[in-house]
């Protein structure tokens, strides 16, 4: 990531900035989640629809971590230019399927909690349910289209198809 003029250092710094504000985000909903559940119980109402919500805090929590990890290895620890589409493509559908279940996942809370409260707006989750489903689809198209490009790019240049995939950070069990 060699930049003209020398501020190759300002971008890095710029990017690990954002990327721990975001993980201290990411952490402070990890254990905002808890304290929701624990409040929960302590109800006699409504255990749950905050059930529901100290989960869908946590998979944001997931999906801020994940696209701050993303941001960190990519932009501050990377010095390759290069990027793999492959994995590219494996990075944004893992953010991509976390917002989708994060927002299905907010539509079943409000059904919870509007079922019981105002059955007449009921139409607003099943708004929202649509919209989690058209996420859902537009996902499953960009994965069928990025594969094919994918495809078409290794067969047009060789030295793409050559290219070993960087080394995952992650241990597959």
């Amino acid at each position: 990531m060699k930049m003209r003029g020398g501020f190759d250092w300002i971008t890095k710094a710029v990017f690990a900035l954002g990327g721990l504000l975001l993980m201290g985000i990411a952490l402070g909903l990890m254990i905002y989640a808890p304290i929701t559940l624990v409040r929960a119980f302590t109800q006699t109402e409504g255990l749950d629809v905050e059930l529901f919500r100290s989960i869908g805090y946590l998979i944001v929590a997931i999906a801020v971590f994940d696209v701050a990890k993303y941001i960190f290895e990519e932009e501050v620890l990377s010095d390759d230019e290069r990027r793999n589409a492959a994995e590219t493509r494996r990075s944004l559908t893992k953010f991509g399927s976390t917002i989708v279940i994060a927002v299905l996942l907010e539509s079943l809370v409000m059904t919870f909690e509007i079922a019981r409260e105002k059955p007449a707006e009921l139409v607003y989750p099943v708004f929202l349910m649509l919209a989690g489903t058209v996420l859902f689809l537009a996902l499953a198209v960009f994965q069928r289209l990025s594969a094919s490009t994918e495809r078409m790019v290794q067969e047009r240049d060789p030295e793409a198809a050559a290219t070993p995939p960087k080394p995952s950070t992650r241990k597959r069990a």
